[in-house]
């Protein structure tokens, strides 16, 4: 048996040092690559990943990695032969796998976390096989310093959490983004409806509220914008891309009563200032409701770790009593 706790131990350490070794160079190379453009003047639009309000920096990490597994996948695919990469022929030639790199979740998902076309499906279900082995190996490695039972219980526990740390991630961009647009889209509909009020045409209008705010959703509107303007995409077409990219009803329905007043040549000054109140009661309920919950969620990690020590310090000393008067 502790031979058998020996070579294990050895095994996951080796597996431990070449996934950190292959972290350090793909690390390096991400290092030299923003250096390269930063010299260039482009690494703020090609290789910044901005927190958005609520983010985690683990789950910031974790989409950066998605990211990178999908642009090397997209090259790999590039310089096979066959125009394949390594998952997707991992794939075809074991049928067996293919539940694994593939994710059904991910495709209707991926635009309401706003991160449409820069993870691809096959970037997400291989980042997601890489977080499940360095997971898995890690927690094997700290597991088998105790017992090779609890090695082999870690090695399940940390594959499923790796398995699952890209999923939550990207659960975790599209609460905080329809949380955060939530939050700014009264401010946004205000500013509309004055620069309308003031004589200001819609796109004026728009121009004047990405211009002045650094808001999350002020900048995927002036991208927006861009294109209509461009004639990359129709106006509502745009729009309605923004609205497809947040979890949010309210959001969905005030931009289908901007696209119908823009093309009936309606006033949209007072929808937009009702809108606006309507937003900004739905945003301070949704957070009294949080508010409200948190008793309740509290009521878990009370139950489970501050009452059963409550009970042995009020119940230990008259246990200690009886059990010194019984002897």
């Amino acid at each position: 048996m502790q031979d058998l706790l020996t070579v294990s131990s050895v095994v996951l350490s080796v597996l431990a040092g070449i996934f950190g070794w292959k972290a350090f160079v793909d690390w390096g190379q991400k290092v030299r690559y923003k250096h390269s453009l930063t010299l260039d003047g482009s690494a703020e639009s090609k290789c910044t990943d901005r927190l958005i309000e609520g983010e985690s920096a683990f789950d910031a990490k974790v989409i950066s990695a998605m990211r990178d597994a999908s642009v090397r996948e997209s090259i790999q695919g590039d310089l096979a032969d066959g125009g394949l990469s390594a998952s997707a022929a991992l794939s075809d030639r074991f049928p067996y796998f293919r539940a694994a790199l593939s994710s059904k979740w991910f495709c209707s998902h991926v635009d309401r976390a706003g991160l449409a076309g820069q993870i691809a499906e096959s970037g997400f279900c291989a980042a997601r096989i890489r977080f499940a082995l360095i997971f898995g190996a890690t927690a094997a490695v700290v597991g088998s310093i105790f017992s090779g039972e609890l090695c082999a219980i870690m090695l399940i526990a940390g594959a499923c959490l790796g398995w699952r740390a890209p999923k939550k991630a990207l659960e975790h961009r599209i609460e905080n983004r329809a949380h955060q647009m939530e939050h700014h889209l009264p401010e946004m509909l205000d500013v509309v409806a004055l620069g309308m009020r003031s004589g200001l045409s819609f796109d004026a209008s728009i121009k004047l509220y990405t211009s002045h705010f650094k808001t999350y959703l002020a900048r995927e509107i002036s991208n927006a914008q861009k294109q209509w303007l461009s004639g990359l995409e129709r106006r509502d077409e745009a729009l309605r891309m923004v609205a497809r990219s947040y979890d949010s009803q309210i959001f969905k329905r005030i931009i289908e009563t901007i696209i119908r007043s823009v093309r009936f040549g309606s006033s949209m000054v007072e929808s937009l200032e009702e809108q606006s109140a309507e937003a900004r009661l739905t945003y301070r309920t949704r957070r009294e409701e949080q508010v409200a919950k948190a008793p309740v969620k509290m009521m878990i990690p009370t139950g489970t770790l501050i009452l059963p020590a409550m009970l042995i310090l009020v119940v230990g000393p008259v246990l200690l009593e009886l059990m010194g008067g019984g002897l």
